[in-house]
């Protein structure tokens, strides 16, 4: 794969994220992957997003009207024409804080490749906060969805448990090396009672942290958890990955 084929995808709409969650992403990214790469967000604004960041518009999803959207919008990275990129594409949340080497996520096996659900690692299901495909590969994703729409939420809870069974019925379902992106709420806050004294740190071989639930990156560096009772001290090494 040359490196003029890479494509790293980001989504932001609505308010949750300001412009300085994707600008940080590509700074992270700048940093972490080696030779060149183009650096895509779909967007609702593209207001203050620096100038490396190609925005696009997010391609329709097609829902009934009022419904409520949640993460489903991801599945319109599977468009068959998606702006006219051509590559391969590995998607980050925007809320990650990349801590090694990207380098391996293109080269490493797969079709369809997803982190393995923490909570349940029983099941299937990915967690959609990395992962890579070949833009255009898997317009059928998307095309059932929007047919099906109904009878899917009623089965599915989310766009990743959705993805992952479709892509696995297909037997084009892998996951990433289980160190490679761990989760900050599991993997990273010390056992009670050593968090009282103990910082969260970042797990070895770590490439990308996932924040997902009660935490996400401003809220680890300021030592927050948003549930009750749950004591975090400040997780500094989030100041020195998460900058521009």
């Amino acid at each position: 794969m040359s490196h003029q084929d890479r494509i790293i995808l980001c989504m932001k709409w609505g308010k949750k994220y300001g412009p300085e969650y994707v600008n940080r992403l590509y700074a992270m990214v700048r940093r972490h992957l080696t030779g060149d790469f183009r650096f895509v967000c779909l967007t609702d604004d593209g207001e203050g997003i620096r100038p490396e960041v190609e925005c696009y518009p997010i391609p329709p999803l097609d829902l009934p009207p009022g419904i409520p959207e949640r993460g489903w919008n991801k599945l319109t990275t599977f468009t068959a024409d998606l702006h006219g990129l051509q590559g391969t594409a590995l998607f980050l949340d925007v809320d990650v804080v990349i801590t090694g080497s990207l380098d391996e996520f293109f080269t490493y096996p797969g079709e369809f490749v997803i982190i393995h659900d923490y909570k349940r690692p029983w099941r299937i299901t990915g967690n959609s906060s990395v992962y890579r495909f070949k833009v255009g590969a898997h317009p059928d994703v998307l095309d059932y969805f929007r047919k099906h729409f109904a009878e899917i939420r009623k089965q599915y809870r989310n766009e990743q448990a959705y993805l992952s069974d479709v892509l696995h019925k297909q037997g084009k379902l892998s996951y990433w090396p289980k160190s490679w992106c761990p989760s900050f709420k599991y993997h990273c806050i010390p056992n009670w009672p050593t968090n009282f004294w103990n910082p969260p740190f970042v797990p070895k071989d770590a490439r990308v942290v996932i924040f997902h639930g009660e935490c996400n990156p401003p809220d680890a560096l300021a030592g927050r958890r948003n549930r009750k009772f749950r004591f975090i001290k400040p997780a500094l090494w989030v100041d020195e990955h998460w900058r521009e």
